[in-house]
């Protein structure tokens, strides 16, 4: 993570959608922050608005660059929204993946056999698929990762070496902006806690925001 006074990687700055917000909150590169809040609190508006999916007020930077000073494509690419059931565009998982992917190395780090790249999308398990989502979401140029509850349907397995994999990636000077609503995770993962209360960010409560049972 940056050190303390470094310029922040991902900064938002007043950003309103619906019910939501204002926002403003700064991410350091190699930082994980989670959010936690009730059903219906708006987080996964909050991260759709990050990553620019949706029309909403104020703005986010990203290496002091603001995202509404960038084409679309270009912000997502680097700030990446992996929602908990992620869309797909073609019957092949290969297909969703660069031409040139190593799959006998990519798929196994999150528990996956490299067979499965040549699988049907259709025939892959809510698990199987939520991992798939974020290992697409890992290309080159990534530089944010906003990940909504990235491991509601794993096993202990499964959750033990995804969570290897996002630290690997904070190591890697990416910045992680996660919901969850497994307290233990977010205690392991995260440097900072926030709850979404009334549409507001604030810091979690202590023993409250960060105990199980959340919702989106």
């Amino acid at each position: 993570m940056a050190t303390a006074g470094s310029a922040p990687l991902l900064a938002l700055k007043g950003l309103q959608r619906l019910h939501v917000g204002p926002v403003s909150l700064a991410l350091a590169a190699g930082e994980c922050v989670s959010l936690m809040g009730a059903s219906g609190a708006g987080k996964s508006v909050l991260l759709r608005a990050v990553a620019d999916l949706d029309p909403h007020g104020g703005d986010a930077w990203l290496a002091g660059v603001a995202c509404s000073a960038m084409p679309a494509p270009a912000w997502r690419r680097q700030v990446t929204y992996v929602p908990a059931e992620a869309g797909w565009w073609a019957d092949s998982v290969a297909a969703h993946f660069p031409p040139v992917t190593d799959f006998a190395a990519l798929l196994p780090r999150v528990g996956l056999s490299p067979a499965l790249a040549q699988a049907a999308v259709a025939r892959c398990s809510t698990g199987e698929r939520q991992r798939l989502a974020l290992l697409r979401a890992l290309q080159p140029g990534n530089r944010v990762l906003l990940l909504d509850e990235p491991t509601s349907g794993l096993d202990d397995a499964a959750r033990a070496l995804v969570e290897q994999l996002l630290q690997s990636r904070l190591a890697a000077g990416v910045a992680v902006l996660m919901v969850t609503h497994d307290a233990a995770q977010a205690q392991r993962l995260a440097h900072r806690h926030f709850e979404l209360v009334g549409g507001q960010l604030q810091p979690a409560r202590h023993g409250a925001a960060l105990s199980p049972g959340g919702a989106r």
